[in-house]
């Protein structure tokens, strides 16, 4: 990913906000004036969830950048997911609150190492979760979420062999959903990988009621325990239909907010994580401050910038996923 970094020039980090403005009525204000629309994910902090114009999984944020008539987008959420903006509005100013909001599942799959992967299976096909990056989309040929990655697989011949990639728990759930094998990439999220069973057997029998509700990005032994699994998207329509009164989530915890939003008289619980820590947080997601999306806004910086020929080639396979997504109804 390349980015604009004429803003380090102002000091970014270091420009003070006067403490007695009001930021929601500013970054409004903003956002009128420049004609931009804020994008954010279920795991932003609630302020900048409670500004953003669309809260979303990765799939309706990639839907939502692809349709949206605004000149300029703020992505509140991490790296990959501004470059896929850009990919799908390449006309369009994207901007990325905080430069260090990285991916650690996207990390685990360097473009190098996973050329040679493919070279070495030059008959399979390869289904790439959006959690990639740019440079990886462009050697994908269907980019997929947790939203659609089941109807995807299912959608291909049954003959043709497959690459996932880059997360590994997401790969063997959909690869048991479908009865497809698949040659896993040896990637993992940060974030998923570190739920305790240990702890969260224990928070069930302190709550026998609560039904567990899993990301699938969640290990193997963490998923056996669920009631329910599926995107962020999906487990928060589950809690809303659902007629339990507890859940313990075992995502990300920025889910919650939107949970408790939808569902005030219901309670639910972060799964304890195998650290220090009660629950269990993005680092990445969480650089991205109410102040950061007024700066970004205000000076229209950072601003993701990718080469034309990146966009080209990883615009084809996002865009084979929206066309069966749409197939699909999803």
């Amino acid at each position: 990913m390349e980015v604009n970094k004429s803003l380090q020039t102002l000091g970014y980090l270091d420009i003070k906000i006067d403490p007695s403005l009001d930021l929601f009525k500013e970054i409004e204000k903003l956002k009128r004036e420049k004609n931009a629309v804020i994008l954010a994910h279920y795991y932003q902090n609630p302020d900048i969830q409670d500004i953003a114009d669309y809260i979303g999984d990765s799939l309706g944020l990639s839907q939502e950048a692809a349709k949206t008539k605004a000149a300029i987008i703020l992505f509140a959420g991490v790296h990959f997911m501004a470059e896929t903006a850009k990919i799908l509005c390449p006309e369009k100013k994207v901007l990325l609150p905080d430069l260090k909001a990285g991916c650690s599942l996207a990390d685990t799959c360097p473009a190098d190492e996973f050329s040679k992967f493919k070279a070495q299976n030059p008959d399979h096909l390869v289904i790439m979760y959006v959690n990639s990056t740019a440079d990886i989309k462009t050697m994908s040929d269907i980019v997929c979420t947790s939203s659609n990655a089941v109807a995807i697989v299912n959608s291909l011949p049954k003959d043709q062999k497959l690459i996932f990639g880059p997360d590994r728990n997401l790969g063997a759930w959909v690869s048991k959903m479908t009865g497809r094998e698949m040659l896993l990439w040896n990637g993992s999220c940060m974030v998923h990988e570190i739920f305790s069973r240990e702890k969260m057997n224990r928070l069930k029998t302190a709550h026998p009621m609560a039904k567990i509700i899993a990301h699938p990005e969640c290990e193997q032994v963490v998923l056996e325990l669920a009631d329910f699994i599926g995107s962020t998207t999906a487990l928060l329509n589950y809690t809303k239909k659902d007629k339990a009164t507890e859940f313990i989530v075992v995502t990300e915890a920025g889910i919650l907010h939107q949970m408790e939003k939808d569902s005030p008289e219901k309670k639910f619980i972060p799964a304890p994580a195998d650290n220090l820590c009660a629950c269990n947080e993005c680092p990445h997601m969480k650089r991205n401050t109410l102040e950061k999306v007024y700066l970004a806004l205000k000076y229209e910086q950072p601003e993701i910038v990718l080469e034309s020929y990146i966009i080209e080639n990883a615009k084809k396979p996002i865009q084979r996923m929206l066309e069966i997504s749409a197939q699909y109804g999803l």
